[in-house]
């Protein structure tokens, strides 16, 4: 089982600064990328960047050079920083995992969110 936690949210004032942090545990082989997701109310969950495991990283067209996703391989972790943050970023912040286990699968584990509420 690989577990996936999120920590760091809370909230900010407009034009602040936040890092969330993401960790991935477990029976764990290989990590093929990790990435970052977020869902504001009554929309649907939309990526904001993802690491892949050969150091490539994508960002959504809405973050606009404000967030940088890291990674430390060998912790399993990834962190987001987030800077000049608006009003439309309040959001639950998600963080997954596509991981390789012992029996060989790949699959996407999630985790719980943290939330980030931005206020003007």
């Amino acid at each position: 089982q690989v577990q996936v936690v999120e920590s760091g949210g809370r909230s900010v004032q407009a034009g602040g600064s936040l890092t969330l942090s993401c960790a991935a545990s477990g029976r764990i082989t290989s990590i093929n990328s990790m990435a970052w997701h977020r869902q504001a109310p009554g929309k649907q969950r939309e990526l904001v960047a993802r690491s892949t495991g050969g150091g490539v990283t994508n960002y959504a067209s809405f973050v606009k050079g404000r967030f940088t996703i890291s990674r430390d391989n060998d912790k399993n972790t990834a962190t987001l920083q987030m800077s000049r943050l608006n009003p439309d970023d309040t959001a639950v912040y998600y963080c997954n995992a596509d991981a390789t286990t012992p029996d060989g699968w790949s699959r996407i584990y999630w985790g719980q969110g943290t939330q980030v509420t931005v206020s003007s």
